[in-house]
């Protein structure tokens, strides 16, 4: 219904004529600029190099006027400390995967995917259709900090093994990359989770 309404009102003209004064009141506006730690090395482009492209937009959708300058995992924090320095504001703002924050709480983990949980399209429904969004706005909220889903990777749900895995017993002893919640499950099948 609201994007019903946003489209008659702009057939109607009601949002278009405010859009040229747009750029001279962003011109009167001072100069803000954020720094973002993000999680992820500069060689993991997907992830990275997603940030560098979302910084410039800002910057060109403002004019210059809101430029955030990206900086990879451990070049102002380590990339596992990203959360806590966000919300100390020792930056403005960072790009994470909040399942690295269960410890704090598992609730964060439904902020990004989570395994044998939600596929992308379910994920993407579930918070803008589910109310999901405003129930993680509220998580974050208690911590000082605002959550804005930007990318989604998915889940992970499987792996790629040294030997067939037929039963439970396999898995005992089994180092697996997985984090989060997935990591938690597996771990009590034997499964030795692995942070990478």
């Amino acid at each position: 219904m609201k994007r019903r309404k946003f489209l008659q009102q702009a057939a109607a003209g009601g949002l278009l004529a405010a859009a040229p004064a747009m750029p001279a009141a962003a011109q009167s506006l001072p100069t803000v600029r954020w720094r973002l730690a993000a999680s992820w090395p500069k060689s993991l482009d997907t992830l990275f190099g997603s940030i560098e492209d979302l910084c410039r937009r800002v910057s060109q959708l403002t004019q210059g006027k809101f430029e955030i300058q990206p900086f990879a995992g451990g070049e102002i924090v380590p990339p596992l400390q990203v959360m806590d320095a966000t919300q100390n504001g020792a930056v403005e703002c960072g790009h994470t995967l909040t399942a690295f924050y269960i410890g704090k709480n598992p609730a964060y983990a439904f902020d990004s995917g989570v395994a044998f949980g939600l596929n992308n399209r379910q994920q993407n429904a579930w918070l803008y259709y589910g109310g999901g969004l405003e129930l993680l706005r509220e998580l974050f909220k208690k911590n000082g900090m605002v959550q804005i889903p930007c990318g989604n990777v998915g889940v992970q749900m499987g792996g790629f093994y040294r030997k067939e895995i037929n039963s439970v017993d396999d898995l005992k002893g089994l180092k697996f990359r997985i984090g989060g919640l997935g990591g938690t499950i597996l771990a009590k099948l034997g499964v030795v989770p692995q942070q990478i």
